[in-house]
Order: structure tokens, then sequence, then C-alpha cells
């Protein structure tokens, strides 16, 4: 049987806010400490409070992305010490809001990095939590705000154009945040103590458009402890000269994952100053710290300059001003493929895949964020990501990658990256002195696709390493992702 929160009247920091940020990404927060993994998580005696609150502005918003706004209405927090907990499985405490609220993802913060306040003053059982659900009001029946043209869910675009943001069954039943998505596996609540989880909508990365035209919402949520105090990572970014790039730079938090591989945590865009901020930060593995991979990208979603990567830093630090070079050769190589996907009996489905590229430097793989660049075949929406599959409209061609076998659903891909590595130093205190890529170390390249939308036998795949020396235009072989085995998304 479920329990339910119990409202308390403690301090006036026991209540839940959401605090969702999105670069490439939205956060929402819910309050934590310290953490551990496993199946089942432990609990103790006492209880404790937690603050849920939602945070700032992503990637994707206007104007160097497509929408003006993003509004969700959600209606439940539910919590589980179990990670192997289902939506039908004991052990869940969950709290419905006192009233749906809908909420802009792209919003002003009204408080430091926090959007709004959701909920009452709550209590939870002392322990360590695995699991977190959200729970979203479908669009279809009551209508808890005036921003969707009768929806409950919606995005608007940057010509302010209204749009319904259709939803699984997954973001009604629970969006499911895992103890792997989770910062140190799970999120601990002290006896007596009050405590600040901030739980990431990745929103960039969580909107599909459809190839009807329509919004489809993808949710992928990550969390982790925040200090409401020390909260931010920032600094600059310029030209080799000092001067303000002119392009989208975007500044991506990573951490590495179980497998090793770095991987986004939070993103921002520089302003036109090159000024960035990313706030809130969880507080994650005090002994893993985060990475920062800065890249510099023009309108056509190229990449400018050859990336800059910081390691070792922490929150409330700054990374200074760095400086971004044109690399060794400035020139810009393609990296092109395909995302293939059948069922258990060998025919096409249709699934969604987060691609994305990744770079080897000093033996760790690190995320590159880079946009897809249009699809070749105007017949498929496929320049946007998470890529979904679908039937191949004409025959397989050299700028139209084959599906194979021929019977799996397909969508192309498509990268422009530096041919020359990233500059790569470690964060300190006087400032991070970023080494040169030498021509005695290849430039190492691959593609990781991740299902995200629907299951299949392998829910990541990454192509084989491509390295340099590179021309400035490679030949168009097929660097193919096989999912096999694989379902299409609950509708």
């Amino acid at each position: 049987m479920k329990k339910r929160f119990r409202a308390v009247s403690k301090s006036p920091r026991t209540f839940w806010k959401l605090g969702l940020a999105l670069g490439c990404l939205t956060a929402l927060s819910l309050v934590v400490v310290a953490c551990s993994s496993g199946s089942g998580a432990s609990s103790a005696s006492g209880m404790g409070t937690v603050t849920v609150t939602v945070s700032d502005p992503a990637t994707c918003q206007a104007p160097n992305g497509p929408y003006a706004a993003v509004w969700v209405t959600i209606t439940e927090v539910d919590v589980n010490m179990s990670s192997t907990a289902t939506s039908s499985s004991s052990g869940w405490t969950d709290y419905k809001l006192p009233k749906p609220q809908q909420v802009n993802l792209l919003g002003t913060p009204q408080t430091g990095c926090f959007l709004a306040t959701l909920g009452d003053n709550l209590e939870l059982q002392a322990g360590t939590y695995q699991q977190i659900r959200l729970k979203l009001a479908p669009n279809s029946g009551t209508v808890y705000g005036s921003n969707c043209n009768g929806a409950n869910n919606c995005v608007v675009l940057s010509d302010n154009s209204v749009h319904t943001l259709n939803l699984s069954s997954e973001a009604q039943t629970g969006i499911k945040i895992p103890a792997a998505n989770i910062a140190s596996g799970g999120f601990t609540v002290g006896a007596g103590k009050t405590e600040d989880l901030d739980i990431n909508f990745l929103t960039c990365d969580s909107i599909i458009k459809e190839g009807n035209g329509q919004y489809r919402l993808l949710p992928v949520l990550r969390a982790g402890e925040v200090n409401t105090t020390s909260n931010s990572i920032n600094g600059t970014v310029l030209d080799a000269s000092g001067s303000p790039i002119n392009g989208i730079v975007t500044v991506t938090l990573e951490q590495k994952d179980t497998s090793g591989i770095d991987r986004e945590v939070m993103s921002q865009t520089a302003d036109s100053n090159g000024t960035w901020v990313i706030c809130p930060v969880t507080m994650g593995n005090t002994s893993d710290p985060y990475d920062i991979v800065i890249t510099a990208e023009n309108s056509a979603g190229t990449m400018m300059y050859a990336p800059a990567i910081i390691t070792g830093v922490s929150v409330g630090d700054t990374t200074g001003t760095v400086k971004l070079q044109p690399g060794t050769t400035n020139s810009v190589v393609t990296l092109n493929g395909a995302v293939n996907s059948v069922n258990s009996s060998n025919t096409g489905v249709s699934i969604d895949v987060l691609s994305s590229v990744l770079e080897q430097v000093n033996s760790t793989w690190y995320t590159i964020p880079v946009t897809l660049e249009p699809a070749s075949n105007p017949a498929q929406v496929l320049s946007q990501n998470p890529l979904t599959t679908a039937q191949t409209p004409s025959s397989p061609t050299l700028t139209n990658p084959a599906c194979n076998p021929l019977t799996a659903y397909c969508a192309s891909y498509s990268y422009g990256v530096p041919s020359s590595g990233a500059y790569y130093g470690a964060w300190s205190t006087t400032g991070t002195s970023l080494t040169a890529p030498t021509a005695a170390t290849p430039t190492t390249y691959k593609v990781d696709g991740i299902v995200t939308g629907g299951t299949c036998t392998q829910s990541e795949l990454m192509t084989p390493a491509v390295n340099s020396p590179f021309s400035t235009t490679l030949p168009t072989i097929m660097q193919t992702l096989s999912f096999a085995g694989c379902t299409a998304p609950a509708s």
C-alpha cells in the first residue's frame, strides 16, 4: 500500500520546490543529501524533509533554438527506496500536488536558479531513495492552465504558434528516474534533516517533432543533490584574439557513467559577451568532479573551433576565461551514417535513438555536443535528436544511407566535426592552461546511439572509431547502428 507524504510545520525550508533547468535540458529539483546504490536501499528511523525546485533556460530556447516556451502540467511526484520497483510495486511514497500546476520550463527564474515552487510542507521517511517518478496531467479532460489552447502540455515555437505536446503513457504512469540517472546512485534523506535534490529534465533531448508535424514528449530526466547557497559553475568563452565568438557557444557539464564515458549532465549557451552560468548544479560524486566541454558552432550546426575540455571542476568553481582555437588544420570532416531498427521478426519498427559524437582524449571518451546537420532526404524528418527511425521512402543512395536488412526502418545522421583534436587541461584556481593536440596523437571519433523511445535487445550501440589524419571530406561510409529485437514506444 502506498504511503502518502505528511504535511508538517517545521522550518520555512520544509517544502518541495520544482527546479526545472533546460540547457538542452530542464531541471526539476527535489532536495537531498548523500547516496548509495543497489537494488534495495537502507532506511533509517525518524523523518526528514525534502525540498523540490524548477530551474533555468535551455540551449533549445529561441533565438538559438526553436522554442519560446515549453509548458508541462505536473500532478504528482513519487519516490521509492528500491531501484527495481515497478509502478505497481509496494514501497512507493507519493505526493499529489494540492492542485496540478502548469510550469514553463523555459521561464525566467523567480529566485536564483529556480522557476517555481510546488506543493506544501512535506515530511519523508529517512533513508536512501533510488527511484523517482514524475506524473503529468493528460491533455484530455480538465485543463489546468490557459497557455496551451485547451491542452495541459504544449510547446510554443519562436513564431509564437502553440502546439500540443503529446504524451506517452509513461508521462501519466510516472516518468521514471532510475538509480543510474541519480547522482551517486540515490539520494539520502537524513532523520531531522532538510535535503535538497535537483531533477534535471533534459528538455532539448525530450521533445520529438514527428513526421506528421506534431510534437511528442519523450522525457529524459536526471537527478542529484544540490546546495542552495553554492550551486553554480560559471566562466567566459572568447576566440583566440580575446573577442566574443560569432556563433553558438555551448558549455556542457559532464560526468563519467559506470562504463567510464563522460555523459552530459547539464548544458548552457554563452551570451553575446561569451559569459555563461550553469545553475543549479548537482553535488554529484565529490570524489569524481565534473568535466566541462566547450564547443562553438555556426548557424548550420558545423563546429568552428576545436573543442576545449576542462577536467576536475567542482560546484562553485569558475573556469575563468577560456579561448577557443581554430585547430591545427582548420578543417571540418563529416561523420555520416544510419540508425536501423527491426523487431524480433526482422521487420522494421519505429524507435527513438539519441545520437551523440564521442571523442577520445587521454584514454577517456568525452561527449562532444554538435548539432545534427540537416537530413539529406527531405522526405524524412531526421535533423532532430533523438532520431526516429522510419520506412525508407526511396531506394538507398550514397546520400540516403541504406537500411540493412532492407526490411528495417532507418534514420540517417550527419555531423560536422573538427579534424583537429580537443584542447585539454585540468581546472586550476589560477586559471586553466589548455594543452594543444599534437600531430602524433590521432583525433578519434565515434558515434553513440542510445534507445530513448521503445526497447531493443541492446539499449546502446557505438560505431567503430574513426581516426585522423582526416581529409576535409570523408567517403560516405555507412557507419551503421543496427538495433534488433525492438518494440515501438508506447503511445
